[in-house]
């Protein structure tokens, strides 16, 4: 009786693992009779929306972690205004958001680039990176990663979500604009010179970007200003206005040196091989082929 049972689990479970790799296997083959383009979009909002939730997880356990003993939060609400943070507290809630982003943006830069914020889809338009229906879109998921890791957060961590969203009591919303906007074109622009602009540093780029993120979360946390990373969204003047003003600051000077060949003000080493990069469209996603030539050309008698 026993070997029977066995048996018959034995054979549901084969059926069962049939079953699963039969719909993979028709999955599978749907998404590859797609246009290359339209698959290539699905791709990239897949990666955009894995790598936002997945950033921005870590990101807030950290805050999570450093806020847990600031408030009195007992789980049952969301508190948005935290205790008066130490030095200890601004430094390791920097370095989540830092060592997160550097981290994800390193995984998933090949799947959607890696770009996990709104402010910088917007800046990378602006220069021409990324197409408009590819930035929407990118921007619609960003929003439910966004959501979806503040919910994980939320639900998984005692204590409720500890979060600050509102501006100190020292700081008028003017000047909370002008520091978001600051904030954000720093963080822009270092992604444009990074990753946007190809070189032979562009592979360690995360880790540029990663840091640029800490610099502006230690800044920004004194103020108690978020929208770097892109949490909550209102009010819209703080999280929608002053990053996308700075993001548009930053196209602006990026445009402004390029169109001013900035690479010929401070020659280096990498003139003496040159690298160049284009961009071209591979299965519908951004791909970058780089071509290093050599240093010296062949000399003919």
């Amino acid at each position: 009786m026993s070997q029977r049972t066995d048996e018959g689990l034995t054979d549901a479970g084969l059926t069962a693992n049939a079953d699963t790799h039969r719909h993979f296997n028709f999955i599978n083959k749907t998404l590859r009779q797609l246009p290359p383009k339209a698959r290539g979009h699905i791709v990239a909002a897949i990666g955009e929306f894995v790598g936002t939730l997945t950033f921005l997880f870590f990101a807030f356990a950290g805050t999570q972690v450093a806020n847990i003993s600031s408030n009195t939060n007992t789980g049952t609400t969301i508190v948005t205004t935290v205790a008066q943070k130490n030095p200890a507290q601004l430094l390791y809630i920097s370095l989540s958001f830092g060592f997160s982003l550097a981290v994800n943006a390193w995984v998933f830069f090949r799947i959607s680039g890696g770009l996990f914020n709104p402010a910088v889809t917007f800046g990378m338009w602006l220069i021409g990176s990324i197409t408009l229906f590819r930035g929407v879109l990118l921007l619609f998921v960003q929003i439910l990663g966004a959501l979806a890791a503040a919910g994980l957060v939320s639900v998984l961590f005692s204590g409720g979500l500890n979060v600050s969203t509102e501006l100190s009591t020292t700081t008028t919303i003017a000047q909370g604009f002008f520091i978001e906007m600051i904030l954000t074109a720093q963080l822009v622009f270092t992604i444009f010179m990074l990753a946007a602009e190809k070189h032979a540093g562009t592979f360690i780029a995360p880790v540029g970007i990663g840091l640029a993120l800490f610099i502006c979360e230690l800044t920004a946390m004194s103020f108690a200003l978020k929208a770097l990373h892109f949490k909550y969204l209102t009010p819209g003047l703080r999280y929608w206005v002053a990053p996308l003003t700075g993001a548009g600051l930053a196209a602006a000077l990026y445009k402004l040196i390029k169109s001013l060949e900035y690479e010929s003000a401070n020659p280096d080493p990498e003139t003496a091989r040159p690298t160049t990069a284009r961009t071209h469209q591979s299965n519908g996603h951004t791909a970058i082929e780089s071509t290093v030539r050599s240093e010296e050309a062949a000399k003919v008698d």
